[in-house]
């Protein structure tokens, strides 16, 4: 009877055990299903794709998903990832197209970063600037010269403080309409996710400063 009762107690174990592996590589393939959703909609390579389910599985083993939300560590790791890789998207598009708020991916981004030690630099506006462009059916020609107005103001110091995103719209305005493809602000705004006051705000700091004229 003693035996029967110790294989009964090892079957449940291993029964056990089976129920928290199952569950855990079930839930390992929601979050990689999860990553792959997202990035199919921000258009990512498929290396980014790779790169943030290794990331994800490296935060698994340390096991930093235990009572956190699948859906919110596998948001953050793909920005993180994407900004490790510099194709950064801003956190608003990344909230649009993920199953959780914004203030539970920044929560989960900030505890990534402290728990697997990561390094992640500040995204720059020129990232941003082909993209951006792209969306705006811009030509090179107003890429090339975003690009020109934020290095001189970096040079100026102008983008100490600011937003990333913001300079690179701002920039990007003013290049359009120095080239003839006039954007409105409210058009470039739907595109970065800056609201108008801010690209306004940015656009007569970077005109101002950097003496550029801009004729409406």
């Amino acid at each position: 009877a003693l035996r029967c009762r110790q294989g009964q107690y090892k079957l449940k174990k291993w029964q056990q055990r089976t129920h928290i592996a199952n569950t855990t590589e079930r839930s390992f393939i929601f979050a990689l299903s999860e990553i792959d959703r997202m990035a199919c909609a921000l258009k990512l390579p498929m290396n980014i794709r790779e790169a943030a389910s290794m990331l994800y599985r490296k935060a698994m083993k340390k096991r930093l998903i235990r009572g956190r939300s699948i859906e919110g560590i596998a948001t953050a790791i793909l920005y993180i990832t994407c900004r490790q890789y510099g194709v950064p998207r801003t956190l608003e598009e990344v909230r649009d197209i993920s199953r959780v708020g914004q203030k539970e991916i920044s929560r989960a981004y900030r505890f990534l970063l402290r728990e697997l030690d990561l390094k992640v630099s500040p995204a720059s506006p020129v990232d941003f600037v082909p993209r951006f462009c792209s969306l705006l059916n811009l030509t090179s020609d107003v890429r090339a010269k975003a690009i020109e107005i934020i290095k001189h103001a970096a040079d100026n110091e102008l983008t100490n403080g600011r937003g990333p995103i913001g300079i690179a719209a701002a920039a990007i305005y003013i290049a359009a309409i120095l080239a003839g493809e006039h954007r409105t602000q409210k058009e470039v705004s739907d595109v970065t996710g800056v609201t108008e006051v801010t690209i306004r705000n940015r656009y007569k700091e970077l005109s101002e400063q950097l003496d550029i004229d801009v004729l409406l």
